[in-house]
């Protein structure tokens, strides 16, 4: 996300939070100089986005600070615990990002620290740009961390497309490179966790898909926190209708179905207010099938085209001759991530990656 994605979010870091850090830190470093740290984290704080005054407050930190990188590192660790878990936190590993590339061992001792308070996810990413191997080699080991947010960090920090952070090229072009990072989570007992190696591996399925489809191939496939990384890794291609993707959740084949109403309602609908989609269908097949069943949304654009959306819906096993029903309301209101055009909206019943009906809806502005 970019600084204005969310406007709102800056006001963790409003006046409160930002005297909360200069307090904590003079408590562990009394010669801390609380008012000049304010002035200069508060310069021009309201033009600045959540991520531009999280550099504010570690530029802002090194300038009333003794100056020495290790002796800072001494007082923001002992200083850590006190300015608390969330995300404020991560102006302590953007600290780090900021002046400690050139002390390596310290640096990533410091990341593993403060990562538990908040995260170290944007910060390692700058050690990734600047020495791959030597980071990831660490990062290896971070994976087999008793703490899970170490453990996090491990994936969630070399994400190839990581939002609210810069791209890792490197990681697109080839992903093999975190493999035992990923295999070593694959069934993490914390939900903390699984999530970001699925997410993680989401984002490789955008560039390679052929290389975490290999992947969980290898994988045993009878450990439920594994298969549930594995159903959220692949949610990308499962929209797409990918056929390997859906054979991984055992919807091998087209969909034997006889469908008996798919509707949008109400036709007509003013912004703000939501339209609920039904569906309803019997199996025909001689045996139990497993189906993925999604619905995309077809919203027109500003020139008149349209782009699909495609949302996940429900998974089911229909045994021979039973009927499922579904029902489901969507909001159409406009999202920091969308905003929305009047006029027609095509809405398609996916099952198994394939359109299996049509409806649709007038948007009103």
């Amino acid at each position: 996300m970019s600084d204005t994605a969310a406007p709102a979010l800056k006001e963790i870091f409003n006046r409160e939070k930002l005297q909360h850090i200069a307090d904590q830190t003079k408590a562990v470093h009394p010669p801390f100089d609380v008012s000049a740290f304010i002035a200069l984290a508060t310069t021009n704080l309201e033009a600045l986005g959540i991520m531009q005054r999280m550099r504010q407050v570690a530029t802002s930190l090194h300038a009333t600070l003794p100056g020495d990188y290790a002796r800072n590192i001494e007082i923001l660790t002992a200083a850590a615990p006190g300015i608390g878990n969330g995300f404020a936190s991560i102006s302590l590993p953007e600290y780090v990002a900021l002046y400690g590339l050139d002390d390596f061992d310290l640096s990533m001792r410091a990341l593993s620290y403060f990562t538990r308070f908040g995260s170290s996810e944007f910060a390692i990413r700058h050690f990734l740009q600047k020495d791959l191997g030597a980071t990831l080699a660490v990062m290896e080991s971070w994976s087999r961390h008793e703490n899970e947010h170490v453990r996090r960090l491990a994936s969630e920090g070399c994400r190839p497309r990581l939002p609210w952070s810069f791209q890792l090229r490197p990681l697109i072009d080839d992903p093999s490179p975190v493999t035992a990072i990923l295999d070593a989570m694959k069934a993490d007992d914390a939900l903390y966790v699984r999530k970001s190696v699925a997410n993680h591996l989401n984002d490789i399925t955008k560039d390679n898909p052929e290389f975490v489809l290999g992947l969980i191939d290898t994988w045993p496939k009878d450990h439920p926190h594994m298969r549930w990384i594995v159903r959220q890794a692949l949610r990308t291609l499962i929209k797409k209708g990918d056929a390997a993707a859906l054979a991984h959740l055992g919807a091998h084949e087209e969909a034997q179905i006889a469908l008996a109403a798919f509707k949008v309602s109400p036709e007509t609908v003013a912004l703000g207010n939501p339209v609920r989609i039904s569906a309803s269908f019997t199996s025909t097949a001689k045996t139990p099938q497993k189906l993925v069943i999604d619905y995309a949304v077809h919203y027109v654009k500003k020139n008149g085209d349209a782009s699909a959306k495609v949302f996940k819906w429900k998974e089911v096993e229909l045994q021979p001759g039973e009927t499922c029903a579904l029902s489901i309301s969507r909001a159409m209101r406009d999202f920091t991530t969308r905003k929305h055009y009047a006029g027609l909206h095509r809405v398609e019943l996916m099952i198994n990656g394939r359109p299996v009906a049509e409806s649709a809806f007038e948007l009103l502005i």
